[in-house]
């Protein structure tokens, strides 16, 4: 057998969102026309035949093991969606309590050159960043977040009580993908995103919407305000982004050590994630426009990166949206809920 060949990341990535450059969506990822297997990939294929015959209770502990290689992590989480992976309820989500109180989130004007220097092989337009200015102080009501993303289960069950006709395109052939249950779900518009809040508030009782742009960062970033929910350095095995070679969705919460200060997962990195804002200026900031306000004229905020977008995306100050010309756009959502 062939050893696979190695994922090495172009220095500049083309994220331009206009697609003026010409470049497929492959080709911004950095991989050849023809097939190619990252380290990762493989890794996770054999980890998934070392480990097929493990019961989930084991999975289950494979997952949450910090000193569990990433890749077993990966298929024990990839297995445990066959298996019945217990973290997974529909109508009650895992919620984290977040105090409110007097918040700071953005960032500081003269940092804007520091962000663009420690990306500089992804090419960044200055104006991406320059979204996130000024810093500013706001006051938050208590809150509380899902620590996971909505995933394929959880939309599944949406589907089926709701009757939407908005079928993830995600899913081959529209069907469900059962080998992926506690995978997000991704490829939702915002519409949608806030019709499956609807469900569930109305389904359970509960206050459930999405979180405001403000609640999401503060939840990613702490009372410390980390650049990422782990701390102030990327780190490829702490998120599942595209510099980790993953390429593809992973099972909630297996990426160890990258939780945020408040133990939500998934948060840098897997899928991107619908707030109840659309874009506007901060409070003393000047509006940018953009190629997304060019191509939307009013758009909806993502926030927290994606497996198939690279590591500035996963910063927790990142204002980034929907760009339907590519489809390395990977929208998902997480779940807010105000207190009753």
């Amino acid at each position: 057998m062939n050893a696979p060949q190695r994922w090495h990341l172009p220095r500049f990535a083309g994220w331009d969102c206009s697609g003026k450059q010409g470049m497929t969506d492959r080709e911004r990822l950095g991989m050849p026309a023809h097939f190619v297997e990252t380290p990762l990939q493989a890794e996770v294929t054999q980890a998934t035949t070392e480990l097929r015959q493990q019961p989930a209770g084991a999975l289950l502990a494979l997952i949450e093991d910090g000193a569990v290689d990433l890749a077993r992590r990966i298929a024990a989480g990839n297995l445990l969606a066959l298996a019945g992976d217990p973290r997974i309820d529909p109508l009650a989500p895992e919620m984290i309590d977040i105090p409110g109180g007097d918040v700071t989130i953005g960032l500081d004007a003269d940092e804007v050159d520091a962000v663009l220097a420690r990306h500089e092989r992804l090419g960044l337009s200055r104006s991406w960043i320059e979204k996130e200015v000024p810093r500013h102080r706001l006051r938050l009501a208590p809150y509380r977040l899902a620590r996971y993303p909505v995933t394929n289960a959880d939309y599944r069950q949406f589907l089926l009580e709701s009757g939407d006709e908005e079928i993830p395109t995600s899913w081959a052939f529209r069907r469900y993908p059962a080998e992926k249950a506690n995978h997000p779900v991704h490829t939702v518009t915002a519409r949608a995103a806030q019709a499956y809040c609807d469900w569930l508030g109305a389904r359970t009782g509960r206050a459930m919407r999405l979180p405001t742009e403000a609640e999401w960062e503060y939840a990613a970033a702490g009372p410390q305000g980390r650049e990422f929910p782990w701390g102030e350095h990327f780190d490829p095995a702490l998120a599942n982004t595209a510099e980790c070679g993953l390429l593809d969705t992973s099972p909630v919460g297996v990426f160890v050590g990258g939780a945020s200060p408040f133990s939500l997962c998934d948060m840098g990195g897997n899928v991107e994630e619908y707030v109840a804002d659309a874009y506007a200026a901060y409070p003393g900031g000047a509006p940018v426009r953009d190629d997304l306000v060019e191509l939307h004229g009013t758009y909806r905020v993502a926030r927290g990166g994606a497996f198939s977008r690279f590591a500035d995306l996963a910063r927790t100050r990142r204002r980034h949206g929907h760009n339907p010309r590519s489809a390395t756009y990977a929208m998902g959502l997480r779940i807010a809920e105000t207190p009753q």
